[in-house]
């Protein structure tokens, strides 16, 4: 009996790690940003941002949050999986003064849980506190709201809950909430935040991040001096 149940958990751990995508599958482009690193090197001391699509196409994130050092390190269709993977080589080099990460979007989409979130978000927390200090902040931006994963909206919120409530136990560590500013007076999704996908924003939807994540950045990069 206790072989069988033994079996069944190494057989679903199994199907698990199955059903996770291969990280390996951004080795271009993580190759890409080693390639620009050595050919303009970045000075230790920025405010890095890393994740997935929506962070890659913040196209204007340097002029947005103007007046501060800032390097996005995205990359597109990742997941939470996929930056533990590679956090060796896109965040801890560079030795930032803070950590902004989006993930848990992709994550949800794929079927993991919000359970599955949070532990992830535990994990990298933990990670970054061994290899670059624990006094390094970690800022979680909440998974966004789209009219293409809107039938998800539950299973977000959820996900939104736990990082922040993981955010407000952990020392150097927040959340900054992007959900609830890109929602009508009715609790719907708006809209006009969307390119033609209805999953990645426009300028209007990161007009909504710089208004949300600007003061968090303003906050530690003092404190940082």
């Amino acid at each position: 009996m206790i072989r069988s149940i033994l079996f069944l958990c190494l057989l679903t751990a199994g199907l698990t790690a199955q059903e996770l995508p291969d990280p390996t599958r951004f080795e271009e482009a993580i190759e890409n940003f080693e390639a620009a690193d050595a050919e303009d090197p970045v000075a230790p001391g920025v405010i890095l941002f890393v994740g997935s699509s929506s962070v890659v196409m913040w196209k204007t994130l340097a002029e947005d949050l103007e007046g501060h050092r800032v390097l996005n390190r995205g990359f597109g269709g990742s997941n939470f999986n996929d930056l533990l993977h590679y956090a060796d080589r896109v965040i801890y080099p560079y030795q930032p003064k803070a950590v902004f990460v989006y993930e848990g979007d992709n994550d949800i989409a794929a079927g993991s849980s919000p359970k599955n979130v949070l532990q992830a978000a535990r994990k990298l927390r933990k990670m970054i506190a061994k290899n670059l200090g624990g006094e390094v902040p970690v800022v979680f931006i909440s998974p966004k709201p789209s009219v293409a994963r809107w039938d998800l909206k539950e299973a977000y919120e959820a996900a939104n809950d736990r990082l922040a409530s993981f955010a407000e136990s952990k020392d150097h560590t927040y959340f900054v909430d992007v959900w609830t500013p890109a929602l009508l007076p009715d609790g719907t999704v708006r809209k006009d935040i969307f390119v033609g996908d209805n999953l990645h924003m426009n300028a209007a939807g990161y007009d909504i991040w710089e208004a949300a994540i600007g003061p968090i950045v303003d906050q530690l990069d003092r404190q940082g001096r």
